[in-house]
């Protein structure tokens, strides 16, 4: 028989906040353990939590950003379970009255577009950090309280390739929209996956298994791609898939059963008493949304119709935050945008780094604009210019700088790149007869040969215009 996966991914992001939820411990990464904690992230008796108003402008922002209805009104709710990570014994969350719902998310899948729909994004408090060693469990309650919005899509994708495809789509709205920094390595974007298969062509949902924390899109995918083909297995064999909950274990390429789940766990959801409802009003929301900045599919959409660059190159332009702003200050000041996004892609991008928003890009807008003007002067040639870059790549240095001090200067006079082809020209009598008798991409022999004895110096265009002359 054949199947058709159904699969939904609910995703923690955390908001880029100095300061927990609902009290101002720090939220930085790499604190040694337990440092960063108080009575209220604690969860001491007697101890108050108080709202971040930065967490709300973000989370609203996110909504935003996902094209969700706000609600005017939404609640905290106390969802209570125990866990060792989680000292309070509940989790701050929102249930009934989340802050936001049905929203959507365009994502670009073998060629054409598909809309995910988004059924909610809500406001939740994240818990603390098991480690697990050598038979040995410890806690650190630094990440206890840290805020997230938890974005629960539909289950509308139908293959691990749309899953992995949509949390890229996912992530590179939340970094362009600021409220997240993308990093799967340090637990600032984790995502669950639910995943069940139906025979095609049924309206009827399989049973569902969940797969919990994955934190890389090729985990994602391998795990999903995985648990597919072991639900297949199972129905095929006659038999029935429990709804349970699994693992990912990359080592051995299997998802692996934590626990089951038969029927949904009952987490006792009741207004949370502490806090007052959350009101969000329209002044608040407009200026959230005036401050919404442009995001990556409208960015990629807007490089192609108005700056004139390949679609793929508005893809890889537009892979992280600070590499489109680079692309954009440099086209302005450079004025052509598609031979700008062209270096770019092939001397630039080899030497980012990046790491979450951060971005490690070792020139500047003004340097790399500088650079072409030169090319597009005639100053130095195109092979030249890569010589140049090597030399401001690290410093503040300005392009016409190193041009002057490695004496760099493009040959375009005429009479001196004409001896340099004749010279050419009778050292290779056997090809020059060939192009003549019709061979003519013998042409590219002779530019490079030209190239080689003036040491890339020469005009190239000058030296095709003077090729062609004698040897036409």
């Amino acid at each position: 028989m054949h199947y058709e996966a159904v699969i939904g991914l609910e995703v923690h992001a955390q908001l880029l906040t100095r300061t927990k939820a609902f009290c101002a411990c720090s939220t930085a990464y790499g604190a040694p353990p337990n440092t960063q904690v108080c009575p209220v992230c604690l969860g001491l008796p007697g101890a108050l939590p108080v709202m971040n108003g930065e967490a709300v402008r973000l989370a609203v922002r996110t909504a935003l950003a996902l094209s969700c209805t706000l609600r005017t009104v939404s609640r905290f709710a106390r969802k209570n379970y125990f866990y060792p990570d989680l000292p309070k014994g509940y989790q701050i969350s929102q249930y009934d009255e989340p802050l936001s719902e049905r929203g959507h998310l365009d994502v670009e899948v073998g060629g054409a577009t598909k809309r995910v729909g988004i059924t909610r994004v809500h406001m939740e408090e994240d818990a603390g950090k098991n480690v697990h060693h050598e038979g040995v469990s410890v806690v650190d309650l630094n990440r206890s309280g840290v805020p997230l919005v938890e974005i629960v899509g539909e289950p509308d994708l139908r293959s691990a390739a749309e899953a992995a495809e949509y949390l890229r789509s996912l992530r590179d709205v939340l970094m362009f929209a600021g409220v997240n920094d993308g990093n799967l390595e340090e637990g600032s974007f984790r995502c669950d996956a639910n995943v069940s298969l139906r025979p095609a062509g049924e309206a009827k949902l399989g049973t569902r298994v969940e797969l919990k924390n994955i934190n890389s899109f090729r985990f994602v995918e391998r795990a999903l791609a995985h648990e597919i083909a072991r639900q297949q297995a199972v129905l095929d064999a006659g038999g029935r898939v429990v709804q349970e909950t699994r693992g990912w274990d990359e080592n051995e390429g299997v998802t692996k059963s934590l626990r089951s789940k038969e029927e949904a766990q009952d987490y006792r959801y009741f207004p949370e008493p502490d806090l007052p409802p959350l009101v969000v009003d329209d002044a608040f929301v407009a200026q959230v949304q005036s401050t919404l900045p442009e995001l990556p599919r409208a960015k990629r959409e807007r490089f192609v119709a108005e700056l004139g660059v390949s679609a793929y190159a508005a893809q890889v332009l537009t892979g992280h935050p600070r590499v489109a702003a680079l692309f954009e200050e440099a086209a302005t000041l450079h004025g052509q945008p598609a031979r700008l996004a062209a270096f770019v892609q092939s001397e630039v991008l080899r030497d980012v780094v990046t790491h979450g928003l951060d971005a490690r890009i070792p020139v500047s807008a003004r340097q790399v604009a500088g650079l072409l003007r030169l090319v597009d002067a005639g100053a130095i040639s195109g092979k030249q210019a890569k010589e140049v870059y090597a030399k401001i790549v690290g410093s503040e240095r300005a392009p016409e700088d190193v041009v002057a001090e490695l004496g760099l200067v493009q040959v375009s006079d005429e009479g001196v790149i004409e001896a340099v082809c004749r010279q050419v020209i009778a050292d290779n009598p056997r090809q020059a007869e060939q192009l003549r008798a019709g061979k003519a991409s013998l042409m590219g022999f002779f530019v490079g040969q030209v190239m080689k004895q003036t040491k890339g110096s020469a005009n190239p265009r000058l030296v095709n215009d003077v090729l062609q002359r004698l040897l036409g």
